[in-house]
């Protein structure tokens, strides 16, 4: 793991109460609080605040405590660069789409542009995924890197990992469907929220051991044990930095498991008034997204 995994077990990036024009990063007073679901029922989230301003360089626990007015996204758009992701991860999310494994991961891009805040921000649907109703959700794991990578075997890949985060890779598919190349439909502003907590990768030495869930308005449409990756972490990080440098505060999203809406009988997309939950267990906790339309 990078070093300053081991200066932090779970970080927030957050507008606190007390000064509305500031941002700070903290550490939740409850180590176990889901502080994405707390936030979302309305509850005060307490936080310690770090000295540093960004996860990739925290500082030291301070002695004051805050609360959380509202929840940002634990990197901002200046820190991540290029979004990498990786399409077709899941064993079982390749069998409900039909298709066979593949050999080697397969990469598009979203633009930083794509990054967006957990709620209460809300998630857009531009115009052009509203004109035939074909917004879609995936529920994703991420990694952050920690320090620059390139050309990195896979013994030595958990080296560069800062800690872990969850994404909502908010699709446009008929704008998928329609080009070979996937970094158009997946690529619009705001279609990348993650959070809400970057949780260290000295606390989750392996990633295999999350599960995540993805549930609309309440209703579980995925739910799918790490095990089930076909590219694992190291591997992931090993293809993606060969001949590219990865910089620290690069979020790799990792493929999303089965039940997307595009894959069921009827197809069941997002719309305005449509909420998205995913829940990556244990320690991340709840990325909650409230869909609107873009007017």
């Amino acid at each position: 793991m990078s070093k300053i995994a081991s200066t932090f077990s779970r970080l927030v990036r957050f507008v606190p109460k007390s000064n509305p024009a500031k941002v700070l990063i903290g550490e939740p007073v409850d180590p176990q609080l889901d502080v994405g679901l707390a936030l979302y029922q309305g509850k005060e989230v307490s936080v310690r605040p770090f000295s540093g301003s960004s996860v990739l360089s925290p500082g030291q626990v301070t002695g004051s405590t805050e609360t959380i007015d509202h929840i940002l996204s634990p990197l901002a758009q200046s820190e991540v660069g290029s979004i990498r992701c990786v399409g077709l991860n899941y064993v079982s999310h390749a069998k409900e789409m039909s298709l066979p494994l593949p050999d080697v991961p397969t990469l598009f891009i979203k633009p930083s542009t794509a990054l967006a805040d957990p709620f209460p921000a809300p998630t857009v649907l531009p115009k052009i995924t509203q004109q035939d109703g074909t917004g879609d959700y995936e529920s994703e794991m991420v990694i952050v890197i920690g320090r620059d990578a390139k050309d990195v075997p896979e013994s030595e890949a958990l080296d560069y990992v800062l800690g872990y985060t969850a994404a909502n890779d908010v699709s446009s598919r008929t704008s998928q469907m329609n080009q070979s190349q996937w970094c158009f439909s997946k690529g619009f502003d705001g279609s990348c929220p993650i959070g809400p907590v970057l949780v260290s990768a000295a606390l989750i030495p392996d990633a295999s051991k999350f599960q995540i869930r993805g549930l609309k308005s309440g209703r579980v449409m995925q739910d799918c044990p790490l095990t089930d990756l076909i590219f694992s972490v190291p591997q992931l990080i090993s293809f993606l930095s060969q001949g590219t440098t990865l910089p620290a505060g690069t979020i790799i999203l990792t493929g999303t498991p089965p039940g997307v809406g595009a894959a069921k009988t009827p197809k069941e997309f997002i719309k305005a008034g449509d909420e998205f939950a995913v829940e990556l267990l244990p320690h991340v906790g709840t990325l909650i997204n409230k869909i609107e339309h873009q007017e």
